[in-house]
C-alpha cells in the first residue's frame, strides 16, 4: 500500500538572523526547529565575534539597512529582535528612530518568504505603527503596510 506521507526533507531548517546580538534568540529558535543557523546581521563588531565564535561557518552579511535581500540564501525561519527602545518609549517604529529598523526587517520578510518569522520584543510592539521602508515617494500613512499586531503571535 503506498504511504500518502511525502518524504522528509533531508537538509537541515535554515535559519537567518537579524539584529544577532550574541546569539540568544537563535539558540531557542535552533533548538525549537533542529534548524542551523546560516547566516546573521549584526554591526557591534565585539558582539558579532562572539556570535561568529559559536557560529564559525554563518557569514555577517553586515548592516540591514544595506543588504540587496535578492542577493541573500533563503532561509526557512528568519529570526530578530530589532531595537525596541523606541516602541517602549511610544516613539512606534517611525523612520529616523532605533525602532524604525523594523521597516528594514519588513523587507528581508517580503523578499525571503521564509516559512517561519520569530520576532522577540517588547509588549507595545503589538499595537505600535509601523513604517515599510521601500516604497518610493509614498507618504508614512501610505507605507505604513502591517503592523507587527497584524502578524500572528507565537502561542
Amino acid at each position: 500500500m503506498p504511504s500518502s506521507t511525502p518524504p522528509l526533507d533531508p537538509r537541515p531548517i535554515r535559519i537567518g538572523s537579524l539584529f544577532s546580538g550574541y546569539g540568544g534568540l537563535d539558540l531557542a529558535v535552533e533548538h525549537a526547529t533542529g534548524g542551523e543557523t546560516v547566516w546573521f546581521s549584526e554591526l557591534n563588531d565585539p558582539v558579532a565575534r562572539v556570535f561568529t565564535h559559536h557560529w564559525p561557518d554563518a557569514p555577517n552579511i553586515g548592516d540591514i539597512t544595506a543588504v540587496n535581500w535578492s542577493e541573500v540564501t533563503p532561509v526557512d525561519v528568519l529570526c530578530g529582535g530589532f531595537p525596541c527602545r523606541d516602541v517602549s518609549k511610544q516613539a512606534g517604529l517611525a523612520p529616523g528612530t532605533r525602532s524604525g529598523l523594523w521597516s528594514h526587517m519588513t523587507e528581508a520578510i517580503d523578499v525571503l518568504q521564509s516559512r517561519l518569522v520569530v520576532i522577540e520584543n517588547v509588549r507595545g510592539l503589538l499595537s505600535a505603527r509601523a513604517i515599510h521602508a521601500t516604497t518610493q515617494g509614498a507618504t508614512d500613512d501610505e507605507r505604513n503596510r502591517a503592523t507587527p499586531g497584524d502578524l500572528q503571535p507565537a502561542t
